[in-house]
């Protein structure tokens, strides 16, 4: 647990401020992305099931944090300053964005960790996440389907009429 704590403190532009700010009431410091990681922070939902998929994959899991407030999943990948992603509600936090995350070994108010830190800074392997994602998006828009519904925005499917129940139908 101390490793995952120094480990995860030294983002901080002061490690024993930070280490004091998990102590402190809120139990939360803001830390700077884009030295040691990037976080892809994806929605609550799709990112459930592509952390499922990821944990029975072969390759170690990085640290996953969930933000209960804004029903978000975010995966700690290795810093790459070029790197973008596209897709729908898809944040991608590099150099010059910041993350607020709770200590290693606790929960802070909204904020928790799915799969905490470890200490040793394995991270997600970014194709490995890609390939979760898609599989997650495809698990999301089959139940979609299936229910005559949008999977990104819930809304009635395209090409589906609804049956008000006048006339032929």
């Amino acid at each position: 647990m101390r490793q995952a704590t120094e480990w995860l403190a030294a983002a901080a532009t002061d490690p024993r401020a930070c280490k004091r700010q998990w102590h402190s009431e809120s139990g939360v410091a803001v830390l700077a992305c884009g030295r040691f990681w990037d976080v892809l922070s994806v929605p609550e939902e799709l990112g459930v099931l592509a952390l499922d998929a990821l944990l029975c994959g072969p390759q170690a899991p990085g640290p996953a944090l969930a933000d209960a407030g804004s029903r978000r999943v975010g995966f700690f990948l290795p810093p790459d300053p070029a790197g973008h992603w596209i897709g729908s509600d898809i944040r991608y936090l590099g150099q010059e964005a910041w993350i607020a995350v709770p200590a290693p070994h606790r929960a802070a108010g909204r904020l928790r960790w799915l799969v905490p830190p470890d200490g040793t800074g394995t991270l997600f392997v970014p194709s490995a996440v890609e390939l979760a994602l898609q599989q997650a998006l495809g698990t999301l828009a089959a139940q979609a389907s299936a229910r005559g519904r949008c999977p990104t925005c819930g809304g009635p499917a395209a090409g589906l009429r609804a049956h008000s129940g006048d006339g032929p139908g």
